[in-house]
């Protein structure tokens, strides 16, 4: 048997496929994705299987573009040799808001009161949602499993998670949430198959196009840089990270309305706000442009500056670890960030630095260095499937 890990976007689907060996999740044996799914799109489906890459166009009609999709996925699937039958499909879902702490099976009932948190996280929840809905018509024989961002952070302490606001708000679910929990999930576990120090104080950085900061103690999240929605903290590829309330107030004075200032807040901010020109870090990198450069140092300085909050909240700090695009890949990034953060006894080994490119969890500290710094490649995915097998098999 095998479980099927997803997360479904607005014109996107990325999957892998995970076997069961006694019930153990083993490393994914395909691993794809299918694009160009929105409106005047030309869809595709790419995937690797057996280490050989493959590209499809598909010809999709105009209407239940996602289902179709999905008969394609499930066709693949069936014609693949040697890949197992699925026994459930784990679902990437963004919020579970306060009241999922914990993965669960999909049903009627959880599924209504999921669509309830749309609200909490508008670019994403909807798409994750509509996601497991196609699926259960698709693969109707097959337990969906709902997989939160938000449940890591469910051991937030109470003083970390609430806001300044009157109780009748935090009662209407007005408080801090945190996200990229599968990721932390993913590293955290792998920190502690690596180095005995990831029980104590531990930094995680997923540096991405959406990127965040989490502070763990004894393998449990205890501060982290996002908040209520998936806005909050650092700066990202297009989002604006912390910004003054008063900014909206402003903008609110001067006539923007909730579909501007949403479309300003995610999508027209971050490193393209800023550059003027692009949110992928590699092209800024190779852009001498003063609004690349800038782009780039106001990216590492929010990072050093939530970085020092968080080991604040820590009260020091044993292990740095860098995971997500940016973090897994930018060595320059990682090189100025310890460098700013040495005050803190982070030292980083400029060789070790320079080779941890690559799909492995490598420390990249110096000899010397009071505090371990580690680069771990994520895997959202595999976190999903592990969350979905202890279900099935419960």
């Amino acid at each position: 048997m095998a479980i099927l890990s997803v997360n479904a976007g607005s014109s996107s689907l990325k999957f892998s496929l995970y076997p069961l060996l006694d019930g153990v999740v083993q490393p994914q044996v395909l691993v794809g994705n299918i694009e160009g799914l929105e409106p005047g799109g030309a869809p595709e489906m790419r995937w690797t299987y057996q280490s050989h890459s493959h590209v499809k166009p598909l010809q999709l009609g105009s209407e239940q573009v996602f289902a179709q999709a999905l008969a394609v996925l499930r066709e693949l699937l069936g014609t693949l040799p040697g890949v197992p039958p699925l026994t459930a499909v784990a679902h990437r879902v963004v919020h579970g808001a306060a009241m999922f702490r914990e993965s669960l099976v999909v049903t009627d009932a959880v599924l209504a009161q999921l669509t309830e948190f749309n609200s909490l996280a508008p670019l994403h929840q909807p798409h994750n949602l509509a996601g497991i809905r196609a699926f259960r018509e698709a693969f109707a024989d097959i337990p969906q499993v709902a997989c939160f961002d938000t449940a890591f952070h469910a051991t937030l302490p109470e003083v970390d998670y609430r806001f300044a606001l009157p109780e009748s708000l935090y009662q209407q679910g007005l408080r801090r949430y945190g996200f990229h929990g599968l990721s932390y999930q993913y590293v955290i576990g792998a920190l502690l198959a690596h180095t005995p120090r990831a029980s104590g104080r531990v930094l995680m950085a997923h540096l991405g196009n959406g990127a965040s900061l989490c502070a763990a103690l004894a393998g449990k999240s205890v501060a982290t840089t996002m908040g209520f929605s998936a806005l909050d903290g650092l700066m990202m590829g297009t989002r604006t990270g912390s910004l003054d309330a008063g900014v909206m107030l402003y903008l609110l004075e001067h006539g923007w309305d909730h579909a501007q200032l949403q479309k300003l807040l995610y999508k027209q901010s971050g490193l393209l706000g800023v550059s003027g020109s692009s949110a992928d870090m590699r092209r800024l990198r190779s852009d001498n442009s003063t609004g690349a450069k800038l782009a780039t140092d106001m990216f590492a300085y929010r990072v050093v500056r939530e970085a020092g909050a968080l080991v604040a909240c820590l009260q020091g700090l044993d292990v740095l670890a860098f995971s997500g695009g940016i973090g897994e890949h930018d060595v320059a990034l990682r090189a100025e960030l310890g460098q700013k953060l040495a005050w803190m006894g982070v030292d980083i080994d400029p060789q070790r630095n320079a080779e941890a490119t690559h799909d492995a969890v490598l420390p990249i500290h110096s000899p010397g260095s009071k505090v371990e710094v580690w680069v771990v490649p994520t895997d959202e995915g595999v976190v999903a499937a592990r969350e979905a097998a202890r279900l099935i098999g419960a």
